[in-house]
């Protein structure tokens, strides 16, 4: 049985991405695969107190075990809700003459 798990951390900032690949004991957590990686000394930004991490897209906790290949993801809070920047692009299309939401009708219809 292989003991070493092959994974990766990655943190995402809008510009670039970090992803760095760990061999590590079976049974590491997500918290301890982060500190072996050393990416919060890259980006002391990164606070595990408040960050939310994730395997895959999928939020766990910082205790939860790893399994073969799986990618640990530390999330970056959001900013704006994303809800309301989906209706601010929606508004702005609008206001520059969009015709998204209008009804279409075919030149030939308008008699």
């Amino acid at each position: 049985m292989n003991t070493q798990l092959s994974i990766e951390v990655c943190y995402a900032l809008p510009g670039a991405q970090t992803l760095i690949a760990l061999s590590v004991p079976a049974g590491t957590t997500v918290r301890q695969a982060i500190e072996a990686s050393g990416i919060v000394e890259r980006h002391p930004e990164i606070d595990l107190t408040t960050a939310k991490v994730g395997v895959f897209g999928k939020l766990q906790p910082l205790e939860a075990p790893l399994a073969d290949h799986d990618r640990v993801e530390i999330y970056r809070p959001l900013i704006v809700d994303p809800k309301l920047a989906r209706q601010r692009r929606v508004q702005k299309t609008r206001r520059e003459g969009s015709v998204e939401g209008r009804r279409w009708q075919h030149k030939d219809s308008r008699r």
